[in-house]
């Protein structure tokens, strides 16, 4: 496999899709882990009430807002997408306290 280029090195549409391809895997490496702290929420969480918590998620969402602002990256987006992920978080922590 070639060699993953910063964005900046890219001169080629190659190196660009290689670049975001491999980064895509290391996203969902890491959205792994994420969920495998869901499992571990759903295991030490003593009631199904408790899955569901209106002040983390925004402070979740808040937190990312935040690094994305810190990095110069579209805040709003950032908003978007970890509000869609917290969602998914939840109802993914839901079935698994289910399955306990």
């Amino acid at each position: 496999m070639a060699d993953i280029l910063p964005p900046a090195d890219c001169t080629t549409m190659r190196d660009v899709r290689a670049g975001v391809d491999a980064l895509d895997a290391q996203l969902v490496a890491l959205l792994a882990t994420r969920f495998g702290y869901m499992d571990a929420a759903a295991r030490i969480k003593p009631e199904r009430g408790q899955v569901r918590d209106e002040a983390r998620k925004a402070q979740v969402i808040a937190n990312a807002q935040a690094h994305a602002r810190d990095m110069g990256v579209p805040e709003a987006v950032v908003g978007e997408l970890w509000e869609r992920l917290v969602e998914a978080s939840i109802a993914y922590e839901l079935a698994a306290f289910d399955r306990r």
